[in-house]
């Protein structure tokens, strides 16, 4: 503790908390919070213990401080949890807040549990090919749902300045773990962010949301849904563009996709940089979506190791290490009223290089007819397809395809085969309406078994 000596520190023992889990310290936390802030901030400081609460208002020129060994607990109480702008709910808690810290060697659990179920009554049409193979297979509908107990982020922050979050361990989230909308000048640096991968729907890592000035390093996050997204959503406003962005340094894991642009997107995510970070035992590695009319640009992803493998049945994603897709929302949901949909959206400038990655099903890369790919650019990459019995799940016969893009580049990029391959893959590269295409030293073996067809295919392409 000697690092607080040189400041005003809110001792949350000191207004009224045991530290026993047993026993609900949100008012004497709530007290130590504003009494901070009543004072011109300082630091709340959590001794080891266990601290059961439900929402906690933050406040501005705030310092959140759990000790080693201190561990903040989100209430089973459903009612300890008011909604926010209508629609959300979380453990801690913070709008048009600057200068905030949350940081120590501490956790912030939010205790999610989960039922199995068969999907009735409930239709995801985003899954909705997976559920028909899985049907088809004679296999039942069973996933898992949150208990009614479990429910909220453990971070919601909205239009906040000048945010740091550092050490702490951030588990067992029954929602987004971070919701971080509208800020700008964040920082998150050393955390570690766990949710079941078996079972944790819905619970993804860390979710920037139209933000700005971003720095994520040194990061562990292994969560059942998306580790981490970036999002352009109108959730708490007017749509913001998520951008200047820089990922390095962090180890991510997902059942669905370890690191996501988000479909949502309905302005844009550019000026992006990820590099040096390890991807493993993911349901898909890189996606990089937009459904909903939103810009992509300007974005950077090097120096990576990605591993992929198969999840169960209710995940997006096919164990495939990249799935690009620019497509409107009405062409997967058809319950989305065209008249209001906006425009397709537009993708450019993304350069991939750098990568060895490993995965059991097939790599999309898919513009769309009335807006292709811009400058797109995939250099130095190595995917290993790694052999595995046939699954249900299996979508497409190729390992990688190319669809409707402009000045697109492949260059010192190879395909290679385990043995034996899945029977369900027949090519290697499939490369379809693309215009100005560069094709600079490409390796692409054949498919290993009988009944495998040509290992590069070209169709309707306009080589450069």
């Amino acid at each position: 503790m000697n690092e607080l000596n040189q400041m005003a520190v809110y001792n949350v023992r000191a207004f009224g908390a045991s530290g026993h889990k047993t026993e609900d310290a949100k008012a004497a936390i709530q007290q130590a919070i504003d009494a901070c802030a009543a004072a011109g901030g300082g630091t709340v400081y959590f001794p080891p213990g266990s601290y059961t609460s439900g929402t906690l208002h933050l406040r501005s020129n705030l310092r959140l401080y759990l000790e080693a060994g201190a561990t903040l607990c989100a209430s089973k109480v459903p009612e300890d949890f008011p909604l926010q702008h209508g629609t959300s709910r979380a453990l801690l808690y913070g709008e048009d807040l600057s200068n905030l810290t949350l940081e120590g060697s501490g956790t912030i659990d939010g205790q999610a549990a989960y039922e199995w179920r068969l999907m009735q009554g409930f239709q995801d049409w985003y899954i909705y090919p997976n559920q028909a193979r899985w049907e088809k297979a004679g296999l039942p509908l069973m996933r898992p749902f949150p208990t009614p107990d479990s429910l909220g982020n453990l971070l919601l922050l909205v239009r906040c300045n000048d945010v740091r979050i550092r050490g702490l361990s951030f588990l067992h989230s029954p929602s987004w773990t971070m919701h971080l909308w509208g800020c700008e000048r964040l920082l998150i640096d050393g955390v570690y962010v766990y949710t079941s991968l078996r079972d944790g729907v819905w619970a993804d890592g860390i979710d920037p949301d139209g933000c700005k000035d971003v720095r994520i390093s040194n990061c562990t996050i292994e969560t059942g849904d998306d580790a981490l997204v970036f999002y352009s959503s109108n959730i708490f406003g007017p749509a913001r563009a998520c951008e200047n962005i820089t990922v390095t340094n962090c180890r991510l894991s997902s059942a669905s996709s370890a690191l996501k642009f988000c479909d949502g997107n309905q302005k844009a995510i550019r000026n992006v940089t990820v590099d040096n970070c390890l991807i493993t035992g993911s349901n898909r590695g890189i996606a990089i979506m937009t459904f909903d009319g939103g810009l992509v640009e300007n974005a950077i992803f090097s120096n990576l190791v990605i591993e992929c493998k198969r999840f169960d049945w209710y995940w997006w994603g096919d164990g495939d290490p990249l799935h690009i897709n620019l497509i409107r929302r009405s062409e997967i949901d058809p319950n989305i009223d065209k008249t209001k949909e906006a425009p397709v959206g537009r993708m450019r400038n993304i350069l991939i290089r750098n990568v060895f990655a490993r995965g059991i099903g097939a790599c999309l890369i898919h513009g769309h007819p009335e807006s292709p790919l811009e400058n797109v650019t995939l250099e130095n990459v190595r995917l290993e397809m790694i052999s595995d019995a046939d699954s249900p799940l299996q979508k497409s016969p190729v390992a990688l395809t190319v669809e409707n893009a402009r000045q697109f580049r492949l260059k010192d990029c190879e395909i290679v085969w385990e043995t034996p391959a899945a029977q369900a893959f027949c090519n290697s590269l499939l490369i379809e309406n693309v215009q100005d295409l560069t094709l600079d030293h490409i390796a692409a073996a054949p498919v290993p078994h009988a009944s495998a067809g040509e290992a590069i295919i070209l169709r309707k392409t306009d080589e450069g």
